[in-house]
């Protein structure tokens, strides 16, 4: 093999390899750089000396478990982290449960429309999070919302939302409204796949439209309903947007009221960044722990329907 032979068969061996180094930067610098750095914070301390003034008086140190040993016991954090949980207990199920039945009624051939209908139940996830926040934390507010003065109209009570129990149904909302368009394009595009051989197998067999939406769709996409549940339980616990834009509204949302809110308080606000980045760490561990021990139940119940 000639020296030209033989430098194009390494171009063609490495093409693969160049394709990927632009994403394999990407990665490097924008995601595994900073957990690496979050990790090393983590591990360290600032040990003042004396008042604290003048140089040297405040230095780095090796702290070991320490950060992580105070983030455990932190009642504000664990306090968080219950009112993340029951926050997820009302927008996960309600989320997918719209849209599971939105999916399953546009996937019916009496739907008229669809397009339309399909762009009109997704538009809400392309609207920001904080925009979503601010739009409807405005609709909330007694004063200048026109649902509290239509109530007013007809006499009847007007709740508010952004105070107490109803905070979580208010904040719930804003996560259903925005997040059931994406859910409802994932299950319906599965339902599309579905070959038509099936549906017409089932008619012919004397199966009903609901029959045959119980027994035959949602049994197909499973496995698009535990992806959407395992984006949706990730969104759940790493939720921010909402309660930080809703919070100059209203006093019942604290600057701890998720664990990520205590994150970002103790990090620039208390200029606590170690403890920060230990807590940091804590939500990504029982995020991943989640997320793996979901999808491992979910794969072994596959196996098992599939070896019946």
């Amino acid at each position: 093999m000639n020296s030209t032979a033989r430098r194009r068969s390494y171009g063609v061996k490495g093409a693969p390899y160049a394709f990927l180094l632009p994403a394999t930067v990407l990665f490097a610098l924008f995601f595994a750089l900073p957990v690496g750095y979050a990790l090393w914070l983590s591990f360290r301390k600032v040990k003042v000396s004396g008042l604290g003034l003048g140089s040297g008086a405040r230095t780095e140190v090796w702290a070991g478990l320490e950060n992580y040993t105070d983030a455990l016991s932190d009642s504000e954090l664990l306090d968080g982290a219950l009112r993340v949980l029951g926050y997820g207990c009302v927008v996960v199920p309600v989320m997918l449960g719209l849209a599971l039945l939105f999916a399953l009624m546009l996937d019916s051939e009496k739907v008229r429309l669809t397009p339309f209908t399909r762009l009109a139940i997704f538009l809400p996830y392309a609207v920001p999070g904080v925009v979503a926040a601010l739009l409807w934390g405005f609709l909330y507010l007694p004063d200048v919302s026109p649902f509290h003065f239509v109530l007013d109209r007809l006499g009847l009570p007007r709740p508010d939302l952004l105070d107490g129990g109803p905070l979580y149904l208010a904040l719930s909302n804003i996560a259903v409204w925005g997040g059931t368009g994406f859910n409802m394009i994932v299950i319906y595009t599965s339902l599309r796949a579905i070959p038509a051989e099936v549906y017409e197998a089932a008619r012919l067999d004397g199966a009903t439209p609901l029959q045959i939406a119980l027994r035959i769709k949602i049994p197909m996409v499973a496995p698009s309903l535990v992806l959407t549940f395992f984006f949706s339980i990730i969104a759940t616990l790493q939720v921010y947007n909402e309660p930080t834009t809703l919070k100059p509204l209203t006093n019942s949302v604290s600057t701890t009221w998720s664990p990520l809110m205590k994150v970002y308080r103790d990090a620039f606000g208390d200029g606590d960044i170690h403890g920060a980045a230990a807590q940091a760490v804590i939500i990504a561990c029982v995020t991943l722990l989640l997320s793996f021990g979901f999808l491992r139940a979910a794969n072994r119940r596959q196996k098992q329907e599939a070896a019946r």
